[in-house]
């Protein structure tokens, strides 16, 4: 998901993505912890994924703000 993608997205949108992210995240590290994960830069991408997310979110704030 780039930049673009997530500016499109609706407030609730946004927050709704922002939690399955960080759910999935937890997943991917749980499964990571018992198995090796086949591609261990998902963990990565996915919490850079978070950060861009919130950081949307956190500039709608000030701008309402």
């Amino acid at each position: 998901m780039n930049y673009n993608e997530i500016r499109e997205l609706s407030n609730k949108e946004l927050t709704a993505r922002i939690s399955e992210e960080r759910l999935a995240l937890v997943k991917l590290k749980m499964n990571h912890a018992v198995s090796p994960v086949e591609n261990p830069n998902k963990i990565k991408e996915s919490k850079k994924l978070i950060a861009r997310l919130l950081t949307e979110f956190r500039k709608r704030q000030l701008e309402t703000a």
